[in-house]
């Protein structure tokens, strides 16, 4: 038993009485098809208020493998999937949701790509089980995001993902307030592969990311991953500048070789106007650009508060 590599699965839980127990029993029986592996798998349970941590408590009470670690308090799914991923003890770990969408049975081929000699193996999903808005929206902020941020973010690429030890060693060293692991194990370069498959329907229980949420992490994932945004104020002042000049020799020219009879101030007080708001955007962009590189270098926060943690390993 000690000559098996370590898995960890990863599986964020929050009111998943439906779902708990037949994904527990789904993954076990996964590994049993590959006897080389041997699992943990971490629930990391974001204070459920069902009866979740009830049945958690119950296989974990039944299989030492299983570990539980409830959160004082709602801290979010980012924040729940960080604290995954650095209490990771495997050679390799597997995030998955715990409605079995992205189906274990993938998990083989992962391993498979691991060996290679791939350090990420992730999921590009080729058909997805949402309406055609949430769809839209989902490859809309895939792309914003990519194209905003200076990582190479994989387009159509959910949650499920296979991540070496060497990038959980590194993860385990990040303290951020607003954590999103995709984009940061995609920022950390190494050997990172896709392979496509078909997400499935969710057979109980309802989704967890509302509307708001989905907005939510689609602004962590742009402002965690770009200065674009801080930049705007720094390429719309040349632009305003260009616009002030242009306006200053339409008012010379009027009144020089038209005889523009302007009211008396309105030309000056235009003018200051502009030059003033030329100003405020330059020393604004400027001033943004050390703001952002100050606050990505100095971004840090406590940890979720535990609660409760069952099977917590000797260390």
């Amino acid at each position: 038993m000690t000559d098996k590599i370590l898995i960890s699965i990863l599986v964020p839980t929050f009111n998943e009485e439906k779902n708990i127990m037949r994904a527990y029993k789904t993954l076990v029986e996964v590994f049993l098809g590959i006897p080389k592996y041997k699992y943990e798998i971490i629930f990391t349970d974001n204070h459920s208020t069902d009866k979740s941590f009830e049945i958690l408590n119950t296989i974990a009470n039944l299989d030492s493998n299983v570990r539980v670690i409830r959160f004082s308090k709602n801290v979010g799914y980012q924040k729940s999937l960080m604290f995954a991923y650095q209490a990771a003890k495997g050679d390799c770990s597997v995030q998955i949701d715990c409605d079995l969408q992205d189906s274990p049975k993938y998990i083989p081929r992962m391993l498979d790509l691991w060996n290679q000699g791939h350090h990420v193996v992730y999921g590009v999903r080729r058909t997805l089980k949402d309406g055609w808005l949430i769809s839209r929206m989902r490859k809309t902020f895939y792309w914003l995001v990519n194209a905003l941020s200076d990582d190479d973010l994989p387009l159509n690429a959910g949650e499920f993902r296979l991540v070496d030890r060497l990038i959980l060693d590194e993860l385990q060293k990040i303290e951020d307030i607003t954590p999103y692991p995709r984009g940061l194990i995609s920022s950390m370069g190494f050997s990172q592969t896709g392979f496509e498959y078909d997400r499935e329907a969710r057979i109980s229980g309802k989704s967890k990311f509302p509307l708001k949420d989905m907005l939510s992490l689609a602004t962590d994932g742009i402002f965690n991953h770009s200065l674009l945004p801080l930049r705007v104020a720094s390429i719309l002042s040349p632009l305003i500048g260009i616009i002030t000049i242009l306006v200053i020799l339409f008012y010379i020219v009027g009144r020089l070789f038209f005889s523009q009879d302007w009211p008396p101030g309105f030309a000056t007080i235009t003018i200051i106007l502009l030059l003033s708001i030329m100003l405020n955007a330059l020393f604004l962009g400027i001033i943004g650009e050390y703001l952002g590189r100050v606050f990505l270098q100095s971004k840090r926060s406590s940890l979720p508060i535990i609660e409760k943690e069952l099977n917590k390993p000797v260390t």
